[in-house]
């Protein structure tokens, strides 16, 4: 009795086709992903970023920093609320949304539940000033 053999043909014709099949699995199904992680370093540069340039602006009024100065006591926090406010709007960009947290009040909007959120923390002369981003 002869043994049976497959032909060449054949292997490679069954191997271009698990080939194929799986390349256009490949295309269909995609990649995982890892946009949440990506999304959180980016809103984590942005907070960063945005905190370094508040804490090295010069103060309106006194102290050393613009963030000593609203963090110095709750009298500087409601004079400088606004101008705060104001500051933070013009540094992020137009699809962030913020909430900057200091020993005397809050400025900003509400943060909300289930969101990536970038935090930077800048420690004053009067206490620390925490800044949190997050898409709009």
């Amino acid at each position: 009795m002869g043994r049976a053999q497959a032909s060449i043909t054949a292997v490679e014709a069954g191997l271009g086709v698990l080939l194929l099949t799986a390349v256009t699995l490949g295309f269909a199904l995609g990649v995982p992903d890892d946009e949440p992680a990506k999304q959180r370093a980016q809103l984590e540069t942005y907070a960063a970023d945005a905190a370094t340039l508040l804490a090295n602006e010069p103060p309106r009024h006194a102290d050393q920093t613009r963030l000593a100065e609203v963090a110095a006591s709750a009298d500087a926090f409601a004079r400088e609320r606004d101008a705060l406010e104001r500051r933070v709007d013009r540094i992020l960009p137009d699809n962030l949304l913020f909430r900057v947290e200091t020993p005397h009040g809050t400025v900003g909007y509400p943060l909300p539940d289930g969101v990536a959120v970038g935090t930077a923390t800048v420690l004053t002369t009067n206490g620390e000033v925490t800044l949190r981003v997050w898409y709009a």
